[in-house]
C-alpha cells in the first residue's frame, strides 16, 4: 500500500484513465434499477457510465443552485469553526 492508502506496484500509485477511482455499491430499489438499464441500453453505454454521467450532472446542477450554495457556505463555516477549535 502506498502512503495514501492506495494498492501500488513497485512505489507506483496506480491510476484509471489518468485519474483515481473509487469503487462504491449502492442499492436501488429494482424499478430504479430497471430504468437506469433502460436508460443505459438507449443511450447505447455501460450501466456504469449512465450512473457517473447522471451523477456529474447531479453535482453541476447543485453547484449552480444558490440555496445549496449557502448550505454549503454554512457548514464550511461549522466546520472552519469547529477545526479551529480542536487545534488551540
Amino acid at each position: 500500500m502506498s502512503p495514501c492508502g492506495k494498492r501500488s506496484f513497485n512505489g507506483v500509485v496506480r491510476w484509471y484513465h489518468d485519474t483515481m477511482t473509487k469503487n462504491l455499491t449502492i442499492r436501488l430499489p429494482d424499478d430504479l434499477a430497471a430504468d437506469a438499464e433502460a436508460l443505459a441500453r438507449v443511450e447505447g453505454q455501460s450501466l456504469n457510465e449512465t450512473v457517473k454521467q447522471s451523477l456529474i450532472e447531479a453535482v453541476e446542477r447543485r453547484r449552480n443552485n444558490p440555496k445549496f450554495k449557502a448550505r454549503l457556505a454554512k457548514i464550511i463555516k461549522e466546520d472552519r469553526e469547529l477545526l479551529e477549535r480542536l487545534a488551540k
